[in-house]
């Protein structure tokens, strides 16, 4: 079993198409969501999607991906430090 303090990172990427939709990659967790707010946790930190009618698509942990559709407002990075496993990552798991 490797240490997870030597794992190397997840690669995190963001792919948006006209505010409408968002694909991401590298999450480890998401803590919450709603249909203004998605709280979502990558190797590099902490990422908060804001906007209206937001709605999680699609969601796999083991893959590391997450993808949204809604009308987004904003994304805002944290440097809280990454979260591996919260209530998603241990009922998918």
């Amino acid at each position: 079993m490797k240490n997870p303090s030597t794992t190397p990172p997840r690669p995190h990427t963001v792919t948006s198409a006209d505010r409408r939709t968002l694909a991401l990659t590298g999450i480890t967790d998401v803590d919450s969501f709603d249909d203004t707010v998605i709280i979502a946790y990558t190797d590099h930190g902490g990422l908060t999607v804001r906007g209206n009618s937001l709605h999680i698509t699609r969601l796999s942990l083991d893959n590391g991906e997450l993808e949204l559709e809604g009308t987004i407002g904003s994304l805002t990075y944290s440097d809280t430090g990454s979260r591996r496993k919260g209530l998603f990552g241990k009922l998918l798991r």
